[in-house]
């Protein structure tokens, strides 16, 4: 097994940089479109790794071009590769160092490179912690409930074995076929763990190592919201970028039909509960402080933890529980790099600390480009 690559490397890297003429890159999934869109905002190339079959959304549909006597388009260039993974190939690492190229991690990132890879293999600086990106899997010692406890967050209590069910429980296991995607299904009991469980297994959704993986948790019954944070070592200072929530397929469907049919429709089909979107929220005013405590808290953690701690974006995802006496907040999920969330710039949180609307994807282009101007990338890149 080869040894992490050090930051002194990555500085090493970036001294040979042209910092005037900066590429932001990313992955073809999940934010890349956002990452991109704010990069051209802040006047820097772009460029995006694709899977093929994948690509269109990004070598055509977006890629930059004149329409109509204008520029349109966010994407400068695109890689096309045969799976995502290539891209730790020595040729496409250098193709990428030679247009001075900070990388952006997105989930699908780290879903589609190995944590090995990226940790010991990819020479390109990294915009965020490259060792805390790994921590979002819950089968790691020191992970995101780790980094919660530590942070003095709230979190639902998690059962540690199944036969402890005394409640109403999520339990949150990863598919057969897709590791990404987790099958989530709910029980308030022993038994009901058992045949449910028994069920996914035998039409082949789950297998009985991914179940001896699984967290149970019990459910929280609240408004879910996904918190959703900037931290800037420029600044060192903690921002609010905004809230949003998830569309979920076919929780959603469900959701909409009137309680006698929802019966009905759950006697011949299952929930499931794979995400499919974001939608832009608002939270009362008087809850914000206490959002941005948890937000410090949880960079503290980080910083504690994971040195140099977190840097740029992440979320944290829970819901706003009643009281008495006041609502409070249980965070059960951590997003370690940009969240799959654009639609967050149309609240306006960002407007009231900057002025105008930012997205995740224009925040972190400012700071990139800060950085460059101020000569201090070692703050922002590992």
């Amino acid at each position: 097994m080869s040894n992490p690559i050090s930051r002194n490397k990555i500085f090493e890297i970036l001294s040979g940089y042209n910092l005037d003429r900066i590429t932001v890159g990313t992955l073809g999934s999940h934010s890349a479109l956002e990452v991109c869109k704010g990069a051209k905002d802040e006047s820097i190339q772009t460029i995006v790794v694709c899977q093929k079959g994948r690509e269109k959304t990004y070598n055509q549909y977006y890629r930059v071009k004149k329409s109509l006597g204008r520029e349109t388009g966010v994407v400068d260039e695109t890689i096309i590769l045969n799976q995502f993974k290539d891209m730790l190939n020595k040729k496409i690492q250098i193709h990428l160092l030679n247009i001075n190229t900070i990388f952006v991690p997105n989930r699908s990132f780290t879903v589609y490179v190995p944590y090995n890879g990226i940790e010991n293999e990819l020479l390109i600086p990294i915009f965020g912690s490259r060792s805390l990106l790994r921590a979002e899997e819950r089968s790691l010692e020191k992970n995101q409930y780790y980094l919660l406890e530590k942070a003095g967050i709230m979190t639902p209590h998690r059962f540690k074995q199944y036969t402890d069910i005394d409640t109403l429980s999520i339990v949150k296991v990863n598919e057969s076929k897709r590791a990404y995607e987790r099958a989530f299904f709910y029980v308030s009991n022993p038994k009901e763990y058992e045949e449910r469980s028994r069920e996914l297994i035998q039409k082949g959704l789950i297998t009985k190592e991914s179940l001896d993986e699984s967290v149970i948790e019990e459910f929280v019954l609240g408004a879910q919201y996904n918190f959703n944070f900037f931290y800037s070592p420029l600044l060192r200072e903690l921002e609010f970028l905004g809230t949003d929530s998830r569309r979920q397929t076919n929780l959603d469907g469900l959701l909409r039909l009137p309680a006698d049919e929802q019966l009905k429709v759950l006697r011949h089909l299952k929930v499931r509960n794979i995400e499919v979107g974001h939608f832009a929220t608002t939270i009362r005013e008087s809850l914000i402080d206490k959002i941005f405590r948890l937000g410090e808290q949880f960079v503290e953690a980080t910083k504690r933890e994971y040195p140099p701690g977190i840097i740029g974006p992440f979320a944290l995802q829970g819901s706003v529980v009643p009281g008495p006496p006041d609502e409070g907040i249980v965070i059960f999920d951590v997003s370690l790099r940009i969240p799959g969330s654009p639609g967050t710039k149309f609240t306006h949180y960002t407007e009231c600390r900057w002025g105008f609307s930012v997205s995740a994807g224009r925040r972190i282009a400012m700071e990139i480009k800060s950085a460059a101007t101020e000569h201090r990338m070692e703050e922002i890149v590992t």
